[in-house]
């Protein structure tokens, strides 16, 4: 490594799509102040190369196969939190931007944003702020000004029991059923049968689904609570 590349943002890049990650690569190689320093294709070589390779950058998809992007920002953040991670992706829906924020992401970008506010996102991320697309910048001051100043409207949950609902605020917040057992201090079956519950009765096919009838309800109040 010359004394010019130590100058340089190391950026670690994981995507699955080889077309697309040339065509990153390129743009990269083409910014003086950037250097790649690993390319990988999925969230397991991603957690890998950037303990060793100990980038300044992490530019990370969402949808990889095995362990998905947001996975790998929770385990790089755990491991080296001083490992800035920026997610360029097709999802723009709430429960994946709001996922990848409690991962640890200091960005978030759509695969659409062109190379001026690709190459100023990394930058700012480099030194250690945080950014955000336009598009998912409304997004978050439209859900946070909707968060406090929503009045909840049960009558949009009027099945669900006690118990269900506590459930539901915390799937609101990102946790996992894991991190909801520790929680509650209620088995991991015990919690599975309820989250089967609440999707059978919110008539919702999948947990981002439930999350959104359960914001429209006005619930996921109160904050993030970390676990070891």
């Amino acid at each position: 490594m010359t004394e010019n590349d130590k100058e340089k943002l190391r950026i670690l890049l994981a995507d699955d799509h080889p077309m697309f990650c040339e065509g990153l690569v390129a743009t990269l190689q083409s910014v003086e102040d950037f250097k790649i320093a690993g390319i990988a294709s999925n969230g397991e070589e991603a957690v890998r190369l950037a303990e060793t390779l100990q980038p300044d950058l992490v530019l990370m998809d969402v949808s990889m196969p095995g362990m998905n992007g947001i996975e790998a920002a929770r385990e790089i953040n755990r491991v080296s939190p001083h490992i800035g991670i920026l997610m360029l992706t097709m999802f723009d829906d709430d429960a994946s931007v709001f996922s990848a924020m409690r991962a640890g992401a200091r960005g978030y970008l759509l695969k659409g944003a062109q190379k001026p506010e690709i190459v100023r996102a990394i930058t700012a991320i480099g030194g250690g702020e945080a950014i955000f697309s336009p598009t998912i910048a409304r997004k978050m001051m439209f859900y946070f000004d909707t968060i406090f100043n929503k009045t909840p409207d049960d009558s949009l949950l009027p099945q669900l029991t006690d118990r269900e609902r506590e459930i539901l605020n915390w799937i609101t917040q990102g946790l996992t059923n894991a991190e909801i057992s520790r929680k509650l201090n209620l088995t991991l079956k015990t919690v599975r049968n309820h989250v089967s519950n609440i999707l059978n009765k919110l008539q919702a096919v999948d947990r981002t689904q439930a999350i959104l009838i359960a914001k429209d309800a006005g619930m996921g109040k109160f904050p993030r609570t970390p676990f070891p």
